[in-house]
């Protein structure tokens, strides 16, 4: 099924942990296809959260990550990404581990799953 339609709304869904190792951090979905795999959340990291036990991580999928408000630090890179900032990653591209200082909200769009 695809994404559902939804007109603009303030989402009900529960956070939840968002997998990992790590405790701290935590999601919300906001849009989900079943058929495809594709999905749309808001993810949160706790402030203090140092996700280094999850490693670095590479998709086989696109991800696009919006960073509404917070900082996040990526320590392979050591560069810190703040509120408004954007990130187009492709399949394969590495990012993190991360920590974030003060917490950090972001818009993800995951999407370009294998069928």
């Amino acid at each position: 099924m695809p994404k559902p339609e939804y007109e603009v709304h303030v989402p009900q869904g529960e956070w939840r942990p968002a997998g990992g190792e790590v405790d701290g951090i935590w999601e919300q979905i906001l849009s989900f296809d079943s058929d495809t795999g594709d999905y749309t959340r808001l993810l949160r990291f706790e402030p203090g959260v140092d996700s280094s036990p999850n490693g670095t991580f590479t998709h086989d999928f696109w991800e696009e990550v919006f960073i509404v408000e917070g900082d996040l630090t990526d320590l392979r890179l050591g560069n810190t990404f703040e509120t408004g900032m954007y990130a187009c990653r492709p399949p394969g591209m590495p990012h993190g581990p991360w920590r974030s200082e003060g917490g950090v909200l972001m818009l993800e769009i995951r999407y370009g799953f294998p069928q």
